[in-house]
């Protein structure tokens, strides 16, 4: 089974016992217009059906929300990943923060005008994935990541800090340490200056006891 093609967003209910399920593009091999190949990591392709306006309203509404707190947006062309490692992106993502969903791309130029993600619209063509991440590093690093062990996901660019980033500068921006990396690493330098200094300073205190121990057996004995 594949990727459900441009235009699928994963939504509550579509799943495949919910009341939607098939409606909103989940790759099912009995819908209507579904191709179907036979075997390990088949792949199946559907027509969707087009999302009404309130229910386009209600996609847009979800990522503009979810823009306006984050701050990096990865692009990725999914053309061609299976199911199972779509699955196993997910769940990299739902570990690392990250909001991941396929788009249909008018909706999310839509979702993202006005913010500082609008600059990545020109970006946005073909059958692309969406991640946004709250953490600077996280989306970039859970699809730059991803694709170096799948070469069906194309890092294809994205928008951090207002500028718009190409496919290298995605990357470039997955290969900055994390904010817990980079917190551990700061505790770490400032630990170790400490450390040396109690060490330093249980080496003074010792020398200058050290004399006057010595010193103390030479002590006259007491008169008898």
């Amino acid at each position: 089974m594949a990727v459900p093609p441009e235009g699928w967003m994963e939504r509550k209910g579509a799943g495949p016992d919910g009341p939607d399920a098939g409606r909103f593009g989940r790759c099912n091999p009995g819908a209507p217009g579904a191709l179907r190949k036979q075997g390990p990591g088949a792949e199946c392709e559907e027509q969707t059906l087009s999302l009404n306006r309130n229910e386009k309203a209600a996609v847009v509404a979800d990522v503009s929300a979810q823009a306006a707190k984050s701050q990096t947006l990865a692009l990725a062309e999914y053309r061609g990943l299976t199911v199972e490692h779509l699955n196993k992106l997910r769940k990299d993502a739902r570990e690392k923060g990250v909001y991941l969903h396929v788009l249909k791309n008018t909706l999310a130029r839509r979702a993202v005008a006005g913010t500082p993600f609008e600059v990545a619209s020109e970006g946005m063509v073909g059958p692309l994935i969406y991640g946004f991440s709250e953490d600077a590093v996280a989306a970039a690093k859970v699809i730059s990541d991803f694709a170096k062990g799948n070469d069906k996901l194309i890092v294809k660019g994205g928008a951090y800090a207002g500028k718009a980033l190409s496919a290298d500068g995605v990357k470039a921006l997955a290969s900055i340490p994390s904010r817990e990396v980079l917190i551990a690493q700061v505790a770490g330098l400032l630990k170790s200056p400490i450390q040396r200094l109690a060490v330093v300073l249980g080496a003074v205190a010792t020398q200058k006891a050290g004399p006057a121990e010595a010193e103390a057996p030479a002590e006259a004995p007491a008169a008898a």
